[in-house]
């Protein structure tokens, strides 16, 4: 196939701009493609005219927050199978809130969940699972 292989192609959804250029950055070194977003009404506005494969979303963000932004995109016929990965800042000092958080990205149907404390390859792995590449 030589490399002209299509790479994945991932929305990654954060408000904080730091955070967002250096993971945007670790997803390109792990081979994805990223578009990014910096909250949930600017993905979705992005959503009309990019076809990700999937979407790597943070939970907290102004304006539509990641639950917000999660229905909105499984209410359109057109995103309907679109996958949903949630980053969250709970870190370790809240296990027990990461639990929750995890038991809810599971009940409203996320494809994957990772905290932003991880180490990057486990963040990256999960990303891989739920959206191939």
């Amino acid at each position: 196939m030589g490399n002209q292989e299509a790479k994945t192609l991932i929305l990654l959804v954060e408000d904080e701009a730091d955070f967002r250029e250096i993971f945007s950055i670790k997803l390109k070194q792990a081979g994805f493609e990223v578009v990014t977003a910096e909250n949930g009404a600017d993905a979705l506005e992005k959503l009309k005219t990019v076809k990700p494969s999937c979407v790597v979303m943070d939970f907290q963000m102004p304006i539509l927050n990641g639950v917000e932004t999660f229905q909105k995109i499984k209410e359109n016929p057109e995103l309907t199978n679109l996958k949903v990965v949630f980053m969250t800042n709970h870190g370790e000092p809240l296990l027990e809130m990461s639990d929750v958080d995890k038991k809810f990205a599971e009940e409203i149907g996320a494809a994957n969940f990772f905290r932003k404390t991880d180490e990057l390859s486990i963040s990256i792995d999960k990303i891989r699972q739920a959206c191939g590449g």
